[in-house]
């Protein structure tokens, strides 16, 4: 099987994720996974019902909305699969604020323990690290600048909406007057005192 990372929004697709997509045999994924990689698509698609992809056929390609590694469909890999990465979120994040990734700690909260979520977060920040997350519906921004706020952490806080679409939005605020996020489809950077 190969997990292919279709990048976090239109024209981001590899070379080489664009060749193992256009040389499937099946290929399986999400809809705007699919959309996404759609003009290289040239067999059999079906839209995954199996995010573990347990069910799946060995010889399917399936597609990863952003990077695979990144709270994607790569943890799934079995041995033998091929993971190919794809332009994510983070990375283009860092770019558009010129943080080097090193000094970035990544913590995912869709569908995570809030409370690890928290603890962890609160950590990552008391070391100096900068924090991407990808935030979930019952912690997003207002949760994390009001958790933040409350503890004395004082921090700039960015909302990354749509990235790479043509809606895309980037809003910075504080802990102390978040930038409001008017999508579903948006990641954070805390970062640097405010």
């Amino acid at each position: 099987m190969k997990i292919v990372g279709v990048g976090a929004g239109p024209n981001l697709l590899t070379p080489e994720a664009a060749s193992a997509i256009e040389g499937a045999r099946i290929i399986f994924g999400s809809r705007r996974a699919i959309e996404l990689a759609g003009e290289h698509i040239k067999c059999e698609v079906h839209e995954i019902e199996d995010y573990t992809l347990k069910s799946l056929p060995g010889d399917a390609v399936v597609l990863s909305t952003g990077d695979p590694m990144l709270s994607g469909l790569g943890k799934f890999a079995k041995p033998g699969d091929i993971v190919i990465p794809g332009i994510s979120s983070l990375q283009l994040a860092c770019s558009y604020l010129r943080l080097d990734i090193e000094i970035v700690a990544v913590i995912t909260a869709h569908s995570r323990n809030v409370e690890a979520v928290k603890t962890r977060l609160i950590e990552e920040l008391e070391i100096g690290k900068n924090v991407f997350l990808l935030p979930d519906a019952t912690f997003g921004v207002n949760e994390i600048a009001a958790m933040l706020e409350q503890r004395g952490i004082s921090r700039r806080i960015w909302v990354f909406e749509n990235l790479a679409y043509p809606d895309e939005r980037i809003f910075e605020g504080t802990t102390e007057r978040p930038p409001v996020a008017r999508s579903e489809l948006y990641c954070l950077m805390i970062a640097g005192v405010s």
